[in-house]
């Protein structure tokens, strides 16, 4: 089974937020095993980036407002490839301050959303849909119209 690792700094404190990443994730789970690793949140990013980087696994993939720009499909082709390829995935999501450079340089690609600003943890919510989306437009299902 595909092997998931969605790394984030900070809780999912709001419940609205949790219980939609939370149903996203039971959704998931018929395609990935995925784990979510919270960290804590520190003082500064440069604080931060020793958490993150240990927790790189596989393929790293760090959400950055700078990072490239892809449409749902095409995202769903990058997720096939990586699990063709037999590749654990790791999606990182830095602190609402952003992400240390050291960790965006470790990670092999930056993926971005948007070009907008949005909450730490609706950004979560966002990327298990995405996910759960890119597996469901690979399984050839009617969710992606």
């Amino acid at each position: 089974m595909q092997k998931i690792n969605l790394v984030c700094i900070g809780k999912c404190k709001e419940k609205f937020y949790a219980d939609a990443v939370a149903e996203y994730l039971k959704r998931l789970s018929r395609f990935a095993s995925v784990t979510v690793r919270e960290l804590p949140e520190k003082r500064t990013l440069a604080e931060e980036a020793p958490l993150l980087l240990s927790e790189l696994k596989g393929y790293s993939i760090a959400l950055a407002v700078e990072g490239k720009k892809t449409s749902s499909e095409g995202f769903a082709r990058q997720i096939r490839a990586l699990c063709d390829a037999g590749k654990e995935i790791t999606f990182v999501i830095g602190s609402s301050c952003g992400m240390d450079e050291r960790v965006k340089r470790q990670c092999q690609e930056l993926l971005s959303f948007s070009d907008m600003t949005f909450p730490h943890q609706l950004m979560r919510v966002i990327l298990c849909e995405q996910i759960y989306r890119a597996f469901m437009i690979n399984s050839g299902s009617e969710y992606h119209k």
